[in-house]
């Protein structure tokens, strides 16, 4: 990919949302796959199984093209599909076949591994919004995984539906689409517990309106859901083995290849300082050494097989495109007061004091050994970090 080297350019227009929901952002590619593939689909899916498998991982470099006959609405007839979750297409399959057998989906893995993003992309593909989401907290009720009230006309009318103010997940339900439930072991045991009915029976009662019709709201054919955990959350509950029996379990994991991690750092940095209206300034020898710092810290081992001691804190994909984004903005908005370089080390040292203010050291020691290592052997960028020794020291 080719570095936007210009010092200076025009400012877009400001975007009315900071985020893009993925089927906003990917409409034109949603609703290209709708029309190429003509497969089954399971109830209520937008999409085949495989149309979703091909959005979220790409084409793999292949223009796909309608079949004869074939019209989408606003969409080309012919399309590159872009990659946009960048791991292990097996897992993308299982979490599909998952999801079409109407069965809980739990991404668990390291914070900054992209589970929220997977899940989003899941639930755009397969019922077209991943807005219906319930964000796990040790605040979250039973009433935001269920429904709760409108009191005024609650007092006016008494309970009726009309006065029901359904959740994400009954809204979901009822829709017959992907619910979301984000860092479900943040949300107390007993909150956890009411979502044991609900995918076991698939339908969710009102005892306020006994009696009547509406008394138990029923899923409809598609209804499903995805959670998402961390694994290094502290604090969090314990989910009930009863509760783990109604999903299935898939693990995220950190990017295995180091041109793959550094090719989606550049590009989601390069997005966030568009966004910006700034151009874009950090070379890929800065870039890689970014990336492969972060992997050394996360492996505690580097590429050449050498020790170093893991910080506490998640070296995470997501925390290196915040630096590399940071390094851009500083580029593009402080111009030719240093070099981009010189401002890695601190960066770098924010990142690892989050959790435990002597992974500091941790950091120095990883500059004593891999950084001074790779410099003596004669890499420029290495010997410019490890000349910024003293920027560790403060």
């Amino acid at each position: 990919m080719t570095t936007d080297i210009r010092t200076e350019t025009a400012s877009p227009a400001a975007p009315d949302r900071q985020v893009t929901p993925p089927e906003d952002r990917h409409a034109t590619e949603l609703a290209f796959l709708a029309a190429y593939d003509g497969g089954p689909r399971p109830p209520s899916w937008r999409l085949t199984p495989r149309a979703v498998v091909t959005f979220v991982m790409g084409s793999n470099g292949e223009t796909l093209q309608l079949p004869e006959g074939t019209t989408a609405e606003g969409s080309p007839r012919r399309l590159l599909i872009e990659q946009k979750f960048v791991g292990d297409r097996a897992l993308v399959e299982r979490c599909v076949v998952t999801l079409a057998g109407e069965r809980g989906l739990l991404l668990v893995g390291e914070p900054g591994t992209a589970k929220s993003m997977l899940s989003e992309l899941l639930s755009a593909a397969v019922c077209g919004t991943s807005g219906l989401v319930v964000q796990g907290t040790a605040g979250t009720t039973e009433d935001q995984l269920k429904y709760g009230w409108n009191y005024a006309l609650l007092l006016a009318q008494g309970p009726t539906r009309q006065a029901l103010v359904p959740s994400p997940v009954l809204t979901a339900m009822t829709r017959g689409a992907v619910a979301r439930v984000e860092e479900i072991t943040r949300c107390l045991p007993e909150v956890q517990d009411a979502l044991v009915s609900l995918l076991s029976e698939r339908r969710i009662a009102v005892p306020e309106l006994a009696g009547s019709e509406d008394a138990l709201a029923h899923a409809a054919p598609g209804f499903t859901l995805i959670a998402t955990a961390n694994l290094r959350d502290k604090g969090v509950s314990e989910m009930s083995a009863a509760l783990k029996r109604r999903f299935n379990f898939e693990t995220v994991g950190p990017i295995g290849d180091l041109d793959a991690e550094t090719a989606l750092v550049r590009r989601q940095a390069h997005a966030a300082v568009t966004r910006a209206g700034a151009p874009f300034q950090v070379d890929d020898a800065i870039l890689e050494a970014l990336v492969t710092a972060f992997r050394d810290l996360r492996d505690g081992r580097s590429a050449e097989g050498w020790e170093v001691e893991r910080p506490s804190t998640v070296m995470s994909t997501a925390e290196a495109v915040s630096v590399a984004g940071s390094l851009a903005l500083a580029a593009a908005y402080f111009p030719g007061d240093r070099d981009v370089l010189s401002l890695l080390p601190g960066h770098l040292l924010g990142v690892v004091r989050k959790d435990d203010p002597a992974d500091a050291a941790r950091l120095l020691g990883y500059w004593d050994g891999a950084v001074r290592r790779r410099a003596e052997q004669g890499s420029a960028t290495w010997r410019t970090l490890w000349d910024l020794r003293s920027v560790l020291e403060s």
